[in-house]
């Protein structure tokens, strides 16, 4: 569900549509999507939980083995957030590991003229952890 902080989501979404409680959109220019689930649906491909403590489940994945190199899987916020220094934060945790087809997870700030800037980028975790 959504927090009090903007752009926060621990997708908890009770059966609504993750996109829309989050405040996240589908890249339609990209190869394919991002999903939702959690590792009693993917098994021994994903983590065996989530990074949050307690009843928290779900997260967002890409299936990597069924695309080709240089396929991009891209999710949009909905909101744009006002410039700032050194007051926005971007935090997130992750998870990469135990996949030959792990391609490279990259976070962009895209400015007001569209063109985006790189902000992070990881190729794999080499640890089984978020």
């Amino acid at each position: 569900y959504y927090t009090s902080i903007p752009g926060s989501c621990n997708f908890e979404t009770q059966d609504q549509e993750w996109t829309t409680v989050c405040g996240l959109t589908q890249d339609p220019s990209d190869d394919f999507d991002w999903d939702i689930s959690n590792s009693a649906v993917i098994g021994q491909m994903g983590p065996d939980t989530d990074h949050t403590p307690g009843k928290g489940q779900h997260f967002l994945y890409v299936n990597s083995s069924a695309q080709k190199e240089g396929n991009r899987a891209r999710i949009i916020t909905t909101n744009l957030f006002p410039a700032s220094l050194g007051v926005c934060r971007v935090r997130f945790w992750f998870w990469m590991f135990a996949s030959r087809q792990t391609g490279v997870l990259k976070v962009y700030a895209a400015e007001e003229h569209g063109m985006d800037i790189l902000m992070w980028s990881s190729s794999r975790n080499e640890e089984n952890k978020w």
